[in-house]
């Protein structure tokens, strides 16, 4: 069974950083894809971020371009997801997300499985 634990998430001020973590368990990590998605008090869940099995490709929600990077550790089966120049409107639970087929998905329908999720919280 696959599962997939968050961790990173906190309370930070305008303009700080946090790192997210997200440590899989199971054997589809290296061969699939891996997102990050966010979901804030009566909004849908969007996408943040994107990586393929290698770590040669990234894609990211324009929101976040330039301030956030996603990486990924296939040795240690965990996708990172750093987060600099943090704004209230950043605010939310941040999921991570495995998706077994090929190539980037940017909606949670195309993601297999998903974490639990961390709260992060930007105070302004």
């Amino acid at each position: 069974q696959v599962q997939l634990v968050e961790s990173g998430g906190g309370l930070v001020q305008d303009a700080g950083s946090l790192r997210l973590s997200c440590a899989t368990s199971g054997p589809p990590f290296s061969t699939s894809t891996m997102g990050w998605f966010r979901q804030a008090p009566g909004k849908e869940r969007e996408f943040v971020a994107a990586i393929n099995w290698s770590g040669g490709s990234t894609y990211y929600a324009n929101s976040v371009k330039g301030r956030f990077t996603i990486s990924r550790d296939n040795a240690k089966n965990t996708v990172y997801l750093q987060m600099n120049s943090l704004q209230p409107e950043d605010t939310a639970v941040y999921y991570c997300a495995l998706r077994l087929r090929g190539g980037v998905g940017y909606q949670p329908y195309e993601y297999n499985y998903w974490g639990q999720g961390t709260q992060v919280t930007v105070s302004s």
